[in-house]
C-alpha cells in the first residue's frame, strides 16, 4: 500500500514520463513530514529555542571538540558539525545549478530542476536506479563498461545491465547504438541507458557531429513512443584532448528534446575539481514540459532515498566546496586549468606512443580522447593474466575491465615513467604470447 505522501507525489507525477518511468520502489517512496521535515520549519520559525534535530548545543552554538576544531580554524561549528538538509545545503546547490548553465550554454531557456547533492557520483547513479529500475528490467551501457554499474543495476536492482557495444575503431558506432535502442523500444516500449562521457574505461568522448547523432537517435526513438530515460554520467566532464570533441554535456541537448525523454545529469565536484574523496555529487533532472511541480515531486522522491539510505551528505565537505566556489573565481580557474594541462601532457604522450604501435598484434587501443584512462582490447591474450603479470612482474599496476579490456590510467602516472610502463605493457603481453 502506497503512504499516502507517496501517493501525493505519484498524482502530481501523472501522466508524465517520468511518472511512467518510476520503478514500484519509485512509486512508493516519499519524503516524510517528520524530523527532518519539521526541523527544517523550526529552523525558519523558532526564535526561543529549537528542540527537534538530535545535536547538542550551548548558547544555541553546536558543541564541538576543539581537536577538530583546530583541523579547520576557517569554518564555525555548525558549517562543520550540524547535519545539512537532506537535499544538500541550498547555497552549495544554487552555485552548481548556475555552473551547470554556464558549462553548457545549449540549455538556453531550457528549465531543469535544482540539483540534489549526493555522497559522489555513485550514490547518483544508484539513487536514480533505485527511482527508475525495477527487478528483471533493463540498463543499458556502453562496452566496456565501469564495474560499478554492474554493482548497482544488478547485484543491488537485480535488473539486467546490457552492454552495447558502442565502439568501433573510429569512435562511436552509432549504427550499433540505434540497433540497441530501437530492439529494447519495440520489445518493451521504455528504454533506460547511460551514457558516460569521457567514457571510463575507454576515455572516449564523442565528436560534436556524434554527439549531434547520438540526441538524434534518442529522440527518434521517443518520438516512436518509447519512454526514455537518458543517465549523463558527468563524472570527467571537461578533461577533453583533441579538438571537434563536444564540449557540453549530452543533458544540455536531451533537456528539452521530446516529451518522452528523462534526462537526469549525475555529476560533481568529485572529479571535475580534483577532490575525488570528498565525494559530493549532484543529481539534475530535466524534460520537455515539466513543470516546477513536476520537478519538486521528483526532488521530494529523491530525497526520500537519501533520506533513508544515508539521511544526508556530509555537512563540513558541502561547506568547504561552497566556500571554495566563492571565492577568487579566477584564481580557482586558472589552477584547474593548470591540473587539466598536466593530464592533456600525459594523455598526448601515451597518445604518441600507442600511436607508434598501433598495429601491434597483441595490443589494439580503443578510441579514446578524454578523460582519465585509456583502455587496450587484448587479442590473443588474456587481460587478467596479462594485469597480474605487470604487477607481479614489472611492479605495474592496471585494471583488467573484462577477459579481453585491459584499463590505464594515464592520469595516475608521473610524467617520468609513462614510457617506462607502456614499454613494460607491450613487453609483457608479447611474453605472454610467447
Amino acid at each position: 500500500m502506497e503512504h499516502e505522501l507517496a501517493q501525493e507525489l505519484n498524482r502530481a507525477l501523472r501522466d508524465t514520463t517520468p511518472g511512467t518511468l518510476l520503478s514500484v520502489m519509485g512509486r512508493r517512496l516519499y519524503f516524510p513530514k517528520g524530523i527532518i521535515a519539521q526541523g527544517a520549519e523550526a529552523k525558519q520559525f523558532s526564535s526561543l529555542a529549537d528542540g527537534t534535530l538530535g545535536i547538542a548545543v550551548k548558547q544555541k552554538t553546536p558543541l564541538m571538540l576543539s581537536a577538530l576544531g583546530k583541523q579547520l580554524p576557517g569554518m564555525s561549528a555548525g558549517e562543520i558539525v550540524s547535519y545539512a538538509p537532506t537535499a544538500g545545503i541550498s547555497v552549495l546547490r544554487d552555485i552548481w545549478a548556475a555552473e551547470i548553465r554556464r558549462k553548457n550554454p545549449a540549455l538556453g531557456n531550457s528549465a531543469f530542476s535544482l540539483p540534489v547533492v549526493t555522497t559522489g557520483l555513485t550514490a547518483g547513479v544508484s539513487v536514480l536506479c533505485d527511482l527508475f529500475l525495477d527487478e528483471g528490467q533493463t540498463l543499458m551501457a556502453a562496452n566496456p563498461s565501469w564495474d560499478n554499474y554492474g554493482l548497482v543495476a544488478e547485484a543491488r536492482r537485480n535488473a539486467h545491465l546490457r552492454l552495447v557495444d558502442m565502439f568501433d575503431e573510429g569512435g562511436i558506432d552509432l549504427s550499433a547504438l540505434r540497433t540497441a535502442l530501437s530492439g529494447e523500444a519495440q520489445k518493451t516500449g521504455f528504454v533506460r541507458i547511460i551514457l558516460n562521457f569521457p567514457h571510463n574505461p575507454t576515455g572516449y568522448s564523442p565528436t560534436v557531429g556524434e554527439a549531434k547523432e547520438i540526441c538524434r537517435i534518442i529522440g527518434d526513438t521517443a518520438e516512436k513512443g518509447a519512454k526514455v530515460l537518458v543517465i549523463c554520467d558527468d563524472a570527467y566532464f571537461g578533461l577533453r584532448f583533441e579538438e571537434n570533441i563536444e564540449a557540453q554535456s549530452l543533458f544540455a541537448y536531451l533537456a528539452d528534446i521530446h516529451e518522452n525523454v528523462l534526462a537526469a545529469k549525475v555529476d560533481g565536484a568529485t572529479k571535475e575539481d580534483f577532490a575525488w574523496g570528498m565525494r559530493c555529487g549532484f543529481i539534475t533532472f530535466a524534460g520537455k514540459n515539466l513543470s516546477g511541480a513536476h520537478y519538486d515531486a521528483l526532488i521530494k522522491k529523491t530525497m526520500a532515498v537519501i533520506r533513508s539510505t544515508i539521511s544526508c551528505s556530509s555537512t563540513v565537505v558541502q561547506n568547504l566546496l561552497q566556500k571554495m566556489y566563492s571565492s577568487d573565481r579566477d584564481a580557482l580557474q586558472k589552477e584547474k586549468n593548470a591540473y587539466r594541462d598536466i593530464i592533456e601532457a600525459r594523455y598526448k604522450k601515451v597518445r604518441a606512443l600507442v600511436d607508434a604501435k598501433k598495429n601491434h598484434p597483441l595490443l589494439q587501443p580503443m578510441p579514446f580522447n578524454s578523460g582519465y584512462f585509456m583502455s587496450f582490447k587484448c587479442k590473443n591474450i588474456d587481460a587478467e593474466s596479462l594485469r597480474q603479470k605487470l604487477l607481479h612482474g614489472y611492479g605495474v599496476g592496471t585494471i583488467a575491465i573484462d577477459e579481453r579490456t585491459l584499463r590505464v590510467a594515464f592520469s595516475a602516472l608521473d610524467d617520468e615513467c609513462i614510457n617506462e610502463v607502456y614499454a613494460a605493457i607491450y613487453r609483457a603481453a608479447e611474453e605472454l604470447a610467447g
